[in-house]
């Protein structure tokens, strides 16, 4: 087998592999060899079928086997003996002539074959004791923690049925059906649906209106959808809502106590209290981590600069620009409602593309040195997470995984990451400093140049995400109907 490299062009590859007629054809023969007394054909006895009527009956079908074989392995051994990675899976070309096809599996012609691809670039790790960040704490006081308890304590308050009308914080039980231009709407229409008055969860003075009323009340309700609601065919449109109102309940005195607590399922308000303090610092927690990978990565964007692969980048910024422009679909702006152009926007993706692929390899790279290892525990327990959010999908997830080993690595990419930040953490000088939840939960100047691009690493390595982004959960939009159906979310 000869091995040519042909193209050699920054980190640019190509090889030329030749497998000699000759050679194809001693393999072949091998392989007849060893099916010869396996094979029946009609008029011969079990291992007595002449060579070349064995040729003639299975020598295409088991040169055409040799080929695949070759082709699905020798890339990897190629690449090995070279002593090169290849950023994604080599592109394989072979003739597409039917005549020169026919005459390689006749063993007639050389077996050529070439091999695209781009090298992963080498990286010199450097120091990571020059790396200096400031990690921000807030101090979770208890009044904190008692009005989270106290809103906890208002979303499990009972309601008692009341006579007479309704006012804000009473609770109406209400049937309702949604029309614009006399049309009912999909989405729009509800039997039986809650809604607390004044709690702003309908669109802007759907609520107001239904003030004064009580149980037995039919009225008639128009508003206007916001500009900017989600749902395009109702963005701006008047509407009217037939409502019948069933049921006014006023809400009962709020308690935080033990009874409150065995309610939510806990043996005691203490106990309740500890829980909530323990989200909150969760959360606070998260947005400390956050900022500091922040910092990391930034520092490691200046240290590290080198070429990256054309084809990662591409990959990732194809990724980033196709969330981009459904979040402008969706949304219904265009890049000058942005106050940008989609050049501008372009470059500034491509940028962003290009540094997610060079910290992605610079964190491979300092985890791979390290010994950072995902173990199957933690894969395990990531898949799980993944399946708790698809009740009754858990057999087809589970399959999805078994049979895409790409999906198998966009679970352990983000994983093997913060392992590797972690370690990171360890070596480098950190700095802790108070701050109030306001500082700490304020945007830093740039994040919202990633908040848009959230997205998996590149195949094998750990890209370097949007981390101002992560953990992020977009604003609760307002609904023209609460709870609705999966059938229903035209209004949404």
């Amino acid at each position: 087998m000869q091995v040519i490299e042909t193209l050699a062009e920054g980190l640019k590859r190509e090889i030329k592999v030749v497998i000699p007629a000759k050679d194809m054809e001693v393999k072949m023969n091998e392989r007849l060899a060893d099916v010869k007394d396996k094979v029946r054909i009609n008029g011969f006895r079990p291992g007595k079928v002449p060579a070349a009527h064995l040729k003639k009956v299975y020598g295409k079908s088991i040169m055409a086997d040799l080929v695949n074989e070759i082709v699905r392995e020798q890339p990897t051994a190629i690449l090995a003996e070279r002593g090169e990675k290849s950023a994604t899976q080599p592109e394989i070309a072979m003739t597409e002539d039917k005549d020169e096809a026919e005459q390689i599996l006749a063993a007639q012609k050389d077996f050529e074959f070439t091999l695209s691809y781009e090298v992963l670039p080498p990286i010199e790790l450097k120091s990571n004791k020059g790396i200096k960040i400031t990690r921000e704490v807030v101090d979770i006081s208890e009044e904190e923690v008692n009005e989270q308890v106290l809103k906890v304590a208002e979303s499990a308050r009972s309601y008692e049925t009341k006579k007479g009308k309704a006012a804000n914080g009473d609770r109406i039980t209400m049937d309702y059906v949604g029309k614009v231009d006399g049309v009912a709407f999909e989405g729009g229409t509800d039997q039986g649906a809650e809604l607390v008055l004044g709690s702003g969860r309908f669109i802007p003075g759907f609520e107001d209106q239904l003030v004064g009323t009580k149980a037995g009340d039919e009225k008639t309700i128009t508003v206007t959808f916001p500009a900017d609601y989600p749902a395009k065919n109702l963005a701006g449109q008047e509407a009217t809502f037939d409502v019948s109102v069933k049921d006014v309940a006023a809400p009962a005195d709020v308690e935080i106590n033990d009874e409150l607590a065995k309610k939510l399922g806990l043996e005691s308000a203490d106990r309740l209290k500890e829980i909530v303090r323990g989200q909150i610092e969760s959360q606070y927690g998260s947005m400390t981590r956050q900022k500091v990978k922040r910092q990391i990565l930034d520092q490691l964007d200046e240290m590290y600069k080198f070429e990256t692969p054309a084809s990662l980048v591409d990959a990732e910024y194809n990724g980033i620009w196709n969330q981009v422009a459904n979040d402008l679909a969706q949304s219904g702006k265009t890049f000058e409602d942005e106050d940008t152009t989609e050049e501008k926007a372009r470059e500034e993706y491509k940028k962003l593309a290009e540094r997610r692929v060079r910290l992605g390899l610079v964190l491979s790279e300092i985890g791979e040195k390290a010994g950072v290892e995902v173990s199957e525990d933690e894969m395990q327990r990531a898949i799980y997470e993944q399946l708790r959010q698809y009740p009754g999908q858990e057999k087809q997830i589970l399959d999805f995984f078994r049979s895409q080993p790409g999906a198998a690595a966009s679970i352990r990419a983000p994983i093997f990451e913060e392992k590797v930040i972690d370690h990171l953490l360890t070596e480098i000088d950190v700095t802790d400093k108070k701050v109030t939840k306001e500082e700490l939960l304020a945007d830093e100047e740039g994040e919202a140049s990633e908040k848009d691009a959230k997205k998996a690493a590149p195949k094998k390595k750990a890209a370097a995400k949007a981390e101002a982004a992560e953990g992020e959960e977009a604003a609760p939009k307002k609904k023209a109907a609460p709870k609705k159906k999966a059938s229903e979310e035209g209004a949404e």
